[in-house]
């Protein structure tokens, strides 16, 4: 079954973008795939730290 997931679009500077292909090829993961996964690891550490994100505010 296909996971639903919401498109959006995300500037960054060229250095970023060609500092994440670096990392993402290391992993053999695609750029779009690197970045969630970073974002969820930091999600995890956040919330280790800090308790749940409570969703559903400011949305």
């Amino acid at each position: 079954m296909a996971t639903i997931k919401r498109v959006f679009t995300l500037r960054m500077s060229d250095d970023v973008f060609d500092r994440i292909g670096v990392l993402a090829t290391a992993e053999h993961r695609s750029m779009t795939n690197y970045i969630e996964y970073v974002l969820l690891k930091h999600l995890d550490e956040y919330e280790k730290e800090n308790g749940p994100i409570e969703r559903g505010k400011n949305m």
